[in-house]
């Protein structure tokens, strides 16, 4: 650390010196102290002028509240499958357990880290190598993504949430969270210890993570009654179903299990019409791997605008929300506040070099729910969008979105696959390019 440069006082003072002689900085600091950054740098003609109207929309209902948790994976997932369940069932408003959902996914979650891991002992991984070390940190998040939520659907399917409500620990999972990580990182102890007690410790960490999950949510239905009375006041009932069987029943139409995963890595060395993969990311031991086609950002948009106008069902997506996002008036554009101008900086990073220097990556997970397209019949101008943040934001929970803030910031969307062109249907046919557990575009949704 020699080499390094210190921060002299005669450095400081100048720095001080030249604060101070700007009116500007002056002015921004009594601004911001007072107000906050956000009040200060808002665009007040950008955001006067975002428009909250779609040349299409489908109406998706009350929107969903994920309270303190990572989950919006399951909630944006679980958003498109009672879209389709509610058209199935002739309901105005319907919700399933996320709760049930995030169950079966920890529970999985819990046997994919230990037998994982387990491999990696016996292959002689040394317990500080920098791939054992971000497994250990980043165990028991709640986040996720597309393919991990339909492996927990396909194998343990979904129930309505008044059949498994939330709990205080489903809305609240950081406690919980604590614990399942204490104890997977005590089994790795163990398996480093004992390499030949490793079947042992897998098998009772299994059995405690099971037993934690049950106390902080609940022991999950095998099977309910199913009754409801439709937005006609027609009374159904079922009698006794399996979760399984409910979605297949209510859900399975939509076929949303063989959607196709589509992302915009905006590095140059990841060539378009590809699949690339993340190591060691997945939930469901057996299911299908997390893989991703990687496209040019306008055919995901293509894909979005054609799903809505045509199919008029709800579209998952993953982005990065924090840029450039009014939470409260619900509203995201590329020059919504001018930070730069406050401060005086040039944030120039495009999105490739922000992906590349960290300063970008998927972290929220939503659905499309309209869109706004101009006169010529494809090209689009803004985007509506379902939240999970409650409706007491926005526009009732529903967001607007530019849609050049969708070019710079949205990075994944799962559509069907029989609106790829054949190219890329076969490319789905070759094998990923698998890119390290830490690479960026293995960022989960929370």
């Amino acid at each position: 650390m020699t080499d390094i440069t210190p921060l002299s006082a005669d450095a400081l003072a100048t720095l001080v010196e030249d604060f101070e002689a700007s009116d500007h900085n002056r002015m921004a600091m009594n601004a911001v102290t007072a107000a906050g950054i956000n009040k200060v740098a808002r665009n007040y003609d950008r955001a006067r002028l975002m428009q909250r109207r779609f040349s299409t929309i489908v109406d998706n209902g009350t929107a969903t509240h994920q309270d303190r948790s990572g989950r919006c994976w399951l909630f944006s997932s679980l958003n498109v499958a009672r879209f389709v369940a509610k058209k199935n069932m002739g309901l105005k408003e319907f919700e399933f357990s996320q709760n049930y959902a995030m169950y079966y996914d920890k529970l999985e979650r819990v046997n994919y880290f230990l037998q994982d891991v387990a491999e990696l002992v016996k292959a002689g991984e040394p317990s500080d190598s920098r791939l054992i070390q971000h497994l250990l940190a980043d165990v028991m998040g709640d986040g996720g993504q597309w393919t991990m939520a339909m492996n927990v659907y396909k194998k343990y399917g979904a129930v309505p949430k008044d059949l498994f409500p939330e709990t205080e620990s489903s809305k609240n999972t950081g406690e919980m969270n604590v614990q399942l990580r204490r104890l997977l990182h005590t089994a790795v102890a163990h398996m480093y210890a004992d390499p030949a007690s490793i079947d042992s410790v897998i098998a009772e960490a299994t059995a405690a993570g099971h037993r934690i999950l049950t106390i902080h949510l609940g022991e999950p239905p095998k099977s309910f009654d199913w009754e409801w009375t439709d937005k006609d006041g027609e009374f159904h009932r079922d009698g006794e179903i399996t979760p399984v069987e409910f979605w297949q029943k209510y859900v399975g139409s939509a076929d949303l299990e063989s959607y196709v995963c589509l992302v915009d890595d905006p590095r140059q060395e990841h060539a378009k019409g590809k699949k690339i993969g993340i190591e060691h990311l997945g939930n469901v031991a057996g299911g299908d791997p997390t893989e991703y086609l990687n496209v040019p950002n306008q055919f995901m948009k293509d894909c979005v605008r054609q799903i809505l106008e045509e199919q008029g069902i709800p579209v998952w997506f993953g982005a990065d929300c924090h840029p450039m996002m009014d939470r409260e008036n619900g509203a995201w554009a590329t020059d919504l506040f001018e930070y730069g101008k406050v401060y005086g900086v040039d944030f120039d990073l495009n999105k490739e070099d922000r992906v590349r220097f960290a300063d970008s990556a998927m972290n929220h997970a939503m659905a499309f729910v309209g869109v706004d397209v101009a006169e010529d019949g494809t090209t689009t101008r803004r985007w509506r969008v379902e939240n999970s943040w409650g409706d007491k934001i926005a526009d009732k929970g529903y967001f607007t979105m530019s849609d050049d803030w969708f070019t710079e910031y949205v990075y994944e969307v799962a559509v069907p696959k029989a609106l790829l062109p054949a190219e890329y249907q076969a490319a789905l046919d070759e094998p990923a390019t698998m890119l390290p557990a830490w690479d960026p575009m293995g960022a989960l949704a929370m």
